[in-house]
């Protein structure tokens, strides 16, 4: 493929790309195939000739479409959204004809420059701290991640080593193998997988923290487990609450810190959710961040999903509590209209986690998404698209309300609702897999204290009141017939 045909090539790209978009809510949602299809469809080996354009693009059609669940369908409302918008494939596009490989200053200046503008200005969005603004003299700043899980492990990682140093810098005869079999690590009874997948990384013990009816980590508990901890010669090192988290590092004076002859080093770290995976539940920061604050200690807060939604005055007081904080970290590629992957970390002190920015030596350009996105939506045009979909949330959750057979289980704070078919665990389970066969919208579930509970998240950028309304005529039709069937 040459320049000529790339441009051809690329302008019938660019025009599949728009039908398929404009197009996709006639598509099933959901596809209908069982795991392994792929491979009969396509050779055992890659082709020994080239072969043409026009046969790869038929494929795509006959091989992969079929195979697509379609995350920026109107009827998608499972897991949380996956941001798309015009803007931001044709960033994406000039990123990978630039292909550079960012992994200094010099490697490609404006690759790293802009990703630091690019940070401060989402981080006036959400009126962080100036603390943690870089501008041209600042101490702290931000960087692109690829996920949130990165940020987590990574913030472990820094949060560990941190410990380690400021242990042997009291006690140089302590090895660092001795002192990490006593950090303890802490994480939501609601946390994502890869919080714990970062604590088997970190090689850190990991115990979970019971939440409230509201399924939020409170001040008392967290307290009452350090204090155990403590007082069992371990070292208490790191909390993380799910997808959205605060990491903390405390010094403690302890039986185990003066094992180690060391007074006021012993590390703590908390993390703080602020939007869990199951129900967007969020943890108390202004009542954990003082304890932090007490217990001279480093908060992570990490809010994946819900953290787009605090450039909306408000919802900005969910993120009240961040000037104890040490860094933050939210998913723009979730609701911020920036297509994966970026992921926004910021910290207050460049220095405490400079050897632990990213965990691979390659960037690519993201900061470009973000620069084309926020430049032609505007901090407005970015408002309304998150306060359209809280909007069309809550118009669910009243259609909900109003069917007495149904429950919401959590509160409706942004664009998620937890709801369930009053009755067994088996009979929502039933309803859920009579969904998804239908493959006319998707859901996912969760358990909340227990119950089996459907997750209903407002996710494509084109969703609609119509297909709201849409969505819950066919899960109420699904449940009549259902209901029918079990009184039989």
């Amino acid at each position: 493929m040459d320049a000529a045909e790339f441009r051809r090539r690329g302008k019938e790209m660019v025009d599949y790309v728009a039908d398929y978009l404009e197009n996709i809510e006639k598509r099933p949602v959901y596809p209908d195939l069982e795991p392994g299809y792929l491979r009969s469809l396509i050779p055992n080996e890659a082709p020994l000739e080239p072969e043409s354009y026009e046969d790869i693009i038929k494929d795509v059609e006959r091989v992969i479409m079929p195979g697509v669940t379609h995350w920026h369908s109107p009827y998608f409302f499972a897991y949380f959204p996956a941001a798309s918008s015009y803007p931001a494939m044709v960033a994406d596009m000039l990123c990978g004809a630039i292909g550079c490989i960012g992994f200094s200053w010099a490697a490609s200046p404006a690759c790293t420059e802009l990703e630091t503008v690019m940070l401060d200005w989402l981080g006036k969005m959400l009126q962080l701290p100036e603390c943690f603004i870089a501008g041209t003299h600042g101490r702290g700043g931000g960087v692109i991640q690829g996920t949130a899980s990165e940020a987590t492990l990574i913030s472990l990682l820094a949060a560990r080593c941190k410990a380690v140093r400021r242990v042997q810098t009291i006690n140089a005869k302590k090895s660092e193998s001795e002192i990490l079999s006593k950090l303890v690590a802490y994480t939501s009874d609601q946390a994502h997988s890869s919080v714990e997948r970062a604590a088997l990384i970190g090689a850190v013990m990991m115990r979970k923290v019971p939440t409230d009816n509201r399924y939020a980590v409170r001040r008392e508990m967290l307290k009452k487990m350090v204090e155990e901890d403590k007082a069992a010669g371990l070292i208490p090192f790191y909390q993380c609450l799910t997808a959205a988290v605060t990491v903390v590092t405390v010094k403690l004076e302890t039986q185990e810190t003066r094992h180690f002859g060391v007074s006021n080093i012993c590390m703590f770290q908390f993390c703080a959710t602020l939007g869990t995976t199951p129900s967007c539940a969020f943890d108390h920061l202004t009542e954990l961040g003082p304890l932090c604050n007490e217990e001279n200690m480093w908060m992570h807060i990490d809010a994946a999903y819900a953290g787009s939604a605090f450039i909306c005055p408000e919802f900005r007081p969910l993120l009240n509590g961040v000037e104890f904080a040490d860094s933050f970290n939210f998913n723009p590629h979730k609701w911020l209209l920036v297509n994966f992957d970026c992921s926004a970390m910021w910290v207050k002190e460049r220095a405490d986690i400079i050897g632990h920015w990213q965990i691979p030596l390659g960037r690519r350009f993201r900061s470009l998404k973000m620069w084309f996105v926020f430049r032609m939506y505007g901090l407005k045009g970015l408002q309304a698209h998150i306060r359209k979909q809280v909007a069309l949330a809550k118009e669910f959750e009243s259609l909900v309300r109003a069917d007495k057979r149904f429950e919401i289980c959590a509160e409706v704070v942004l664009g998620l609702v937890c709801f369930r078919l009053k009755g067994s665990n088996e009979l929502n389970q039933e309803l859920l897999k009579r969904i998804t066969k239908s493959r006319e919208i998707h859901l996912v579930p969760c358990q909340l204290s227990g119950r089996f509970v459907l997750r209903f998240a407002i996710c494509a950028r084109t969703t609609e009141s119509h297909h709201i309304q849409q969505a819950w005529q066919h899960i109420t039709q699904l449940t009549f017939e259902l209901l029918q069937e079990a009184s039989h």
